[in-house]
């Protein structure tokens, strides 16, 4: 069963290096909208494809430094992950649909 991952700036290194399969990286915050109508959706898609794409999440309020390291300029900012360097970015909000054809090179 697909679970989403919190990564911090002290785990996320680690996490996004070891993974085996693409990581897309949601960068939310509490107080965003957007980022809260995503969240059941990404939890969906990790359920679904478990083990084709992990989910990960990083919240920019908590980890600036990584906000920063990566120009997250808006949220939600949705980064994949493939073999430890950044393959594709996705900017806002999105239905399933639409993200599922986004992700459809890794799933």
């Amino acid at each position: 069963m697909g679970s989403i991952t919190q990564l911090t700036e002290s785990t996320f290194d680690e996490e996004i290096g070891s993974a085996t399969e693409p990581v897309l990286v949601d960068f939310w915050a509490e107080w965003c909208g957007p980022c809260k109508m995503i969240a059941p959706i990404l939890e969906e898609v990790a359920q679904e494809h478990d083990g084709k794409v992990r989910i990960a999440k990083v919240n920019v309020d908590d980890n600036p430094n990584l906000a920063l390291k990566f120009n997250v300029m808006s949220i939600p900012t949705m980064i994949v992950f493939k073999d430890g360097v950044e393959d594709q970015r996705l900017v806002g909000a999105r239905g399933k649909p639409q993200l599922l054809e986004d992700l459809n090179a890794y799933i």
